[in-house]
């Protein structure tokens, strides 16, 4: 269906969008109103915004409509017909109390990227906290307070907060030039005034890595920083990380921290290692650690000292 349809058809696809919160006046008739309404569902779901109900597009306001209708024996409800838990926020709607997963991880953190300080730390388990703090957002926003996030309630979210940083946004920092100073060997070294100095027989992604992280290495921690745009007043622990990784290119967009769990390949890297949990992320690179936590005297992000990895998921570019 498209613009110009009219009769029993467009009436329940109108009547569907109500149902998962996008609010479109039924009228049997695929005006602009409803073109906007099956857009913004689009974009939630994850799928090609144009405004045409395809059949993909309507399959899934039928799965979303049809709400959560079943709990499993550990407590975790399913929704639809796809019960995944891998899949990124929007592609399982609406999200509910007893559910887990990655979709679950990221509307926790657009819920305190939205300034909401007692949202809950993303765990990926939404429990009572996680009702409350939709709640919350939906009185905020005008909406149905139900503590249940459908797509009316994730769209408003992704508005507030605004989308990830993408490829070429101002600020970008991927191709930036290499310093033109190198230390000989392997190892990178740190100056006294906390930048860091990439070793001549690094491989030019890891000399542009540390080129990236330089550029921040002094800037704020900033919950959520990093995220909705490359050039920022501050930011946070998988920000950071993210904006220099991308210096490299190795990344088109920044990540959470669990983000990074699949990314790349497991284990340790002869250049870069990345270690990642659910709370918090830090990497090494050409034997030094660049991190939000632990920062010296000179407050910058690269540091000398090691910590422990205990607790963190180890991986590395694939390559490096």
């Amino acid at each position: 269906m498209r613009t110009g349809a009219t009769g029993a058809d467009v009436t329940a696809l109108q009547q569907l969008l109500n149902r998962v919160g996008i609010a479109v006046p039924v009228t049997g008739n695929y005006q602009t109103e409803t073109a906007k309404a099956v857009r913004k569902f689009q974009f939630v779901a994850q799928l090609a915004v144009s405004g045409v109900a395809s059949t993909g597009t309507i399959k899934a306001l039928v799965v979303s409509a049809r709400g959560p209708r079943s709990v499993d024996s550990s407590g975790g409800a399913n929704v639809g017909s796809d019960p995944s838990v891998t899949k990124k926020l929007g592609k399982r709607l609406p999200l509910v109390l007893g559910m887990s997963g990655r979709d679950v991880r990221e509307l926790q953190t657009y819920l305190r990227r939205a300034g909401d300080k007692r949202a809950p730390v993303p765990t990926g388990e939404f429990g009572p906290m996680t009702v409350a703090a939709i709640k919350r957002f939906e009185a905020k926003q005008k909406r149905v307070r139900d503590g249940i996030a459908d797509a009316g309630d994730v769209y408003a979210l992704r508005i507030e907060v605004g989308q990830d940083a993408s490829p070429g946004g101002s600020g970008d920092p991927v191709g930036d030039d290499i310093p033109a100073s190198l230390v000989p060997g392997n190892r990178a070294r740190i100056t006294s005034g906390g930048i860091a100095i990439a070793p001549e027989n690094a491989p030019i992604e890891v000399q542009r890595i540390i080129a990236a992280g330089n550029k921040i290495a002094f800037k704020p921690y900033l919950w959520g920083g990093g995220h909705g745009k490359w050039e920022d007043s501050g930011y946070d622990c998988s920000g950071s990380v993210s904006y220099a990784l991308r210096g490299a290119g190795l990344l088109k967009s920044p990540e959470a921290s669990y983000g990074f769990f699949g990314y790349g390949s497991p284990g340790k890297g002869e250049w870069v290692t990345i270690y990642t949990n659910s709370g918090h992320m830090y990497m090494t690179v050409a034997g030094i650690r660049f991190d939000t936590s632990g920062r010296g005297s000179n407050g910058s992000r690269w540091q000398t000292q090691m910590r422990s990895s205990s607790g963190f998921k180890i991986r590395h570019p694939n390559g490096l």
